[in-house]
């Protein structure tokens, strides 16, 4: 219940600097599969270097979960579970984990950014930390999803 609250607590706060904001609070999740991996992920979402972010079709299907869709709210939590950010879903395309572009590789901001990096780096996290029975495959559908930072406000 307290997380919830904090989670209500936050989107209040958002609702407060963005007009138009539905009164529901949204799903709240982090990024990552550790505290610290988390707290890295949104240290580069607060300095406007991730943008995006993909996750293997499967997981959704096998958690009984909606895909993600354009115009959804996101807050973000921190390692500690913490509401931290809150991201907008600005474009949803589900492609072949083999013909994930390098644009989208370089808008999701981690390592040296490159296409290269990008599948050494999925292919190893989804083959540990995949929720879904059937792993990682070269051609397994990925959801990749383009975010916009709505809150907190950041200058520039």
């Amino acid at each position: 219940m307290k997380r919830a609250s904090a989670n209500d607590a936050f989107w209040a706060a958002c609702r407060a600097v963005i007009p138009g904001l539905p009164e529901a609070t949204p799903e709240a999740w982090a990024f990552g599969a550790t505290a610290a991996h988390a707290d890295g992920l949104l240290a580069l979402v607060l300095a406007g270097t991730k943008t995006a972010t993909s996750s293997p079709l499967w997981d959704f299907t096998h958690r009984g979960e909606p895909v993600p869709e354009q115009g959804w709210w996101n807050i973000i939590l921190d390692g500690r579970g913490n509401p931290r950010a809150l991201l907008e879903t600005v474009a949803v395309e589900v492609l072949p984990f083999d013909q994930v572009g390098a644009a989208h590789a370089f808008a999701e901001g981690e390592g040296d950014r490159t296409l290269d990096a990008w599948r050494a780096v999925r292919e190893r996290f989804w083959r540990e930390h995949s929720e879904n029975p059937r792993g990682f495959e070269p051609d397994m559908p990925v959801v990749c999803e383009r975010l916009r930072l709505r809150y907190p406000l950041v200058a520039g």
